[in-house]
């Protein structure tokens, strides 16, 4: 979706901007309301788990739910950047943001769950 929006923004920009503000929403709902009902884990429940198998033990859901947020706080800047016609910001954001879940989707490194880990030893206890 964010590839398309940086394809398609310059050009189409009602439609570009209509599919950020859309990944946005996604965003907010799986980081501030459910994660277990976010588009793409029902999408994964769905067709996933019936073909592998569910898993014995899930993981804390506190990490991928901080890292939905700053996926929330980058697109959701971006989107703004590019209303307020601040091109090069909106790119940029919208592009950082491509590249983080880029990185999760192909190596499994998840650096907003990183973040959450490191945030958390540095809070007292």
């Amino acid at each position: 979706m964010l590839v398309v929006v940086l394809l398609i923004v310059d050009v189409a920009r009602p439609v570009g901007l209509g599919l950020l503000a859309s990944q946005v929403a996604v965003f907010a709902f799986t980081a501030f309301v459910s994660f277990q009902w976010s588009v793409w884990a029902q999408i994964f429940a769905r067709v996933i788990w019936p073909r592998i198998g569910a898993p014995a033990a899930l993981e804390d859901a506190r990490p991928p739910r901080f890292a939905q947020f700053v996926g929330f706080v980058l697109t959701a800047a971006a989107l703004a950047t590019f209303v307020l016609d601040v091109e090069v910001a909106g790119y940029g954001l919208t592009a950082l943001t491509f590249a983080l879940v880029a990185l999760n989707a192909c190596t499994g490194l998840c650096l907003g769950c990183h973040a959450y880990q490191l945030i958390r030893r540095l809070k007292p206890a």
